[in-house]
């Protein structure tokens, strides 16, 4: 049987359990000798002596009396332990936290793994709506244990499945429909997620209406919702994700742009491998496409 204590612990214990060396050793399969080796080491250690012999066998002194109350204790503590990690969020709760684009987020990932949740009673989920590409340093501190990346930042430490690209498409304020894209593009702002952001210029770039950009400073806004409204206040044009985009443009609110083109960005889900994988995690990942 498996034990997370030390081999000395699980040795002392053993001659306790049954007196005598012998009996401890057939036990935990060792020799009389490595028995008496790690008691006598365990001694060395605490500086005290933990049994005595007698006719009856080796009995415990005060000190390992005390000694063998916390090592029940400890067993208790362990065989708990050991039940809630092999059976995961069944029996104890286990909390995971899951970051990525607010957009990818809110119109995949939560109702994707809403339905693993019924399966895992224990299981409680943190969710981490990251604009700002901090989604990689959360996986590496420790702050998240799943997260959704670009694929150019899954690093060759990670585990990775590939999800379905994200497609950006180019919108507009409802008002602007029957102009020509190229006035457009030429007269009217830009309206990106932050100063580093040129989702909207690789859209252009790819569809070769780059050059046609007026070189007028943006306005930024450093969330989707709230870049939604100002394109549909007519401040200005961007791409949005078409999972974000769909509630405005079937309201009215915006217009596709350039209907039929689109700009997919590839992203990934991204953990740190694991040895044996959890029912409840491996589940989390299937369930994000």
């Amino acid at each position: 049987m498996m034990s997370l204590l030390h081999p000395a612990m699980t040795a002392f214990l053993a001659v306790a359990r049954h007196g005598t060396v012998h009996g401890a050793a057939r036990e935990i399969g060792l020799s009389q000798t490595g028995v008496t080796q790690r008691v006598r080491g365990l001694e060395r250690d605490l500086g005290c002596t933990l049994f005595v012999r007698s006719r009856k066998g080796m009995r415990p002194t005060a000190e390992g009396e005390a000694l063998l109350r916390y090592g029940q204790r400890a067993t208790d503590l362990e065989g708990e332990l050991l039940s809630l990690i092999r059976r995961g969020a069944d029996v104890a709760d286990v909390r995971i936290a899951i970051t990525g684009p607010s957009s990818l987020m809110r119109s995949r990932v939560i109702p994707g793994v809403a339905g693993v949740l019924p399966q895992f009673p224990g299981l409680a989920l943190t969710f981490h709506l990251d604009d700002r590409d901090s989604a990689l340093n959360q996986l590496k501190t420790g702050v998240a244990q799943l997260a959704v990346l670009a694929r150019d930042d899954v690093v060759n430490e990670l585990d990775a499945k590939r999800l379905q690209p994200d497609r950006l498409l180019l919108v507009g304020p409802a008002d602007w429909s029957g102009r020509e894209l190229p006035a457009i593009v030429s007269d009217e702002r830009i309206i990106d997620f932050d100063a580093s952001d040129d989702a909207t210029f690789s859209f252009l770039r790819g569809h070769g209406l780059l050059a046609d950009v007026r070189r007028r400073r943006r306005h930024l806004v450093n969330n989707p919702d709230a870049l939604a409204s100002l394109v549909a206040a007519g401040l200005g044009y961007s791409v949005l994700s078409a999972d974000v985009a769909a509630p405005w443009l079937a309201e009215g609110r915006l217009i596709d742009l350039c209907p039929g083109r689109h700009l997919d960005r590839e992203v990934a889900l991204a953990w740190y491998p694991r040895h044996e994988m959890p029912a409840y995690f491996q589940a989390l990942i299937e369930a994000v496409e």
